[in-house]
């Protein structure tokens, strides 16, 4: 069983939620980036989501974006994100490692080397958001057959119709974007959230974890009381363009965690 069905199994059995964080891979430069990623698990974080920085996000808001120009500006790369990852492995053996980007550096990379080199490094799962499930072949079914989750979106437009083949091949968990719009948008509700969690609980069998528009501690523990888990990025990924210090950005990241965990 991989590291991110052990945290979930281990979270269930603790009666507690997943918080999981997103940072920047390169946001403000590789070293900073990997300093705060070291501090995540000691912060709370149950998961760490991995941004790879792409120069045409089409899924992210503003605050992300400009996470990713900072990134590539100081020389972030795919094969960098990596190394970060078989860095912080050699201190940290057990939090579960998501990344998350597009499509197009992994296919210049070349999916089976791109696989072998993630999967070697210790990365866990993989969220893509612009390959939907008719592309499935591309690199879902690979990325499983090597041993890493895929994980989806879903949104409050997934509909009953379409929820089966977005849930398919999907494990890990299910993410599911909970307003309709970019990342970093309106903040979440949790009476609009629960009902469509629950539905996709039902049709996946996986946890469904809810991340856009979570920001404050209190809105990661109410938003995390109807799902399974919470994933905040914008409002963390602000602190880092703040320039707050790497203890500021953590102690940030652990009053998140903490709602999260109360809930």
């Amino acid at each position: 069983m991989g590291r991110i069905s052990t945290a979930f199994d281990r979270l269930r059995a603790e009666n507690r939620k997943a918080f999981v964080a997103y940072i920047m891979a390169g946001d403000p430069d590789l070293e900073t980036s990997l300093q705060i990623m070291r501090g995540l698990p000691g912060a709370g974080v149950d998961v760490i989501e991995l941004g790879v920085p792409f120069t045409d996000p089409m899924a992210d808001g503003g605050t992300i974006q400009l996470a990713g120009q900072r990134a590539l500006a100081s020389g972030q790369t795919l094969a960098k994100t990596l190394d970060m990852v078989r860095r912080f492995r050699k201190e940290d053996a057990d939090t579960p490692i998501v990344l998350m980007g597009y499509y197009n550096p992994i296919y210049n990379r070349g999916v089976e080397t791109f696989l072998k080199d993630a999967s070697e490094a210790g990365v866990d799962g993989l969220i893509v958001v612009d390959l939907p499930p008719e592309e499935d072949s591309e690199l879902c079914l690979p990325a499983l057959k090597a041993g890493l989750d895929f994980i989806r979106l879903t949104t409050p437009t997934t509909d009953d119709a379409r929820l089966p083949a977005v849930t398919q091949n999907t494990s890990g968990f299910v993410y599911y974007v909970s307003i309709t719009g970019i990342t970093g948008a309106a903040e979440a509700d949790p009476a609009t959230v629960a009902p469509d969690v629950k539905r996709i609980q039902n049709a996946s069998g996986l946890p469904v974890v809810v991340g856009f528009g979570v920001k404050t501690p209190q809105n990661a523990q109410a938003i995390a009381g109807v799902a399974d888990g919470v994933v905040v990025g914008s409002a963390i990924v602000s602190q880092i363009a703040d320039g707050k210090p790497v203890e500021e950005v953590l102690d940030f990241v652990k009053a998140l965690a903490e709602g999260a965990h109360r809930s």
